[in-house]
């Protein structure tokens, strides 16, 4: 077994279908309807959008308020104008833009979104951090 590993991220929301629709329109796809969750298949992991009421109970905390914002996901990008794309993308499907790309003190160039349940994002490239053919990064 390898322990420095993600297979599965789940994010709690306020209205699955109005998550649902969000990353529809960023492009995502449903891999199957199951009542009460989403899954989307990522690039060797998942994405799981799940009540927050639902998802407190899951974890064994009933009644407890579940926050957003206090983590950040990633998306990196092979360039600039790729970065730019994304996150004009993602304002598009109904993010909130919070910082515009730009060039950044580590030499990288990002920005951030969060979705409609407050979730953020950051799209970036960064120079030092190649990404293979498929998209995967591999720390240097």
């Amino acid at each position: 077994m390898t322990p420095q590993r993600v297979t599965l991220i789940t994010l709690g929301v306020a209205d699955l279908e109005a998550s649902v629709a969000f990353y529809e329109r960023l492009g995502w796809q449903q891999h199957r309807a199951q009542e009460g969750v989403a899954f989307f298949q990522l690039h060797g992991s998942a994405l799981a959008l799940f009540g927050r009421k639902e998802l407190a109970a899951d974890q064994g905390r009933p009644g407890a308020e579940l926050g957003t914002g206090a983590i950040t996901l990633a998306q990196n990008f092979g360039t600039v104008a790729e970065v730019d794309a994304a996150f004009e993308e993602a304002l598009a499907a109904g993010a909130t833009a919070l910082k515009r790309p730009e060039k950044v003190f580590w030499g990288g160039y990002s920005g951030y979104w969060a979705d409609p349940d407050g979730h953020v994002w950051e799209v970036a490239m960064n120079p030092v951090w190649p990404l293979a053919e498929d998209g995967t990064l591999t720390l240097p």
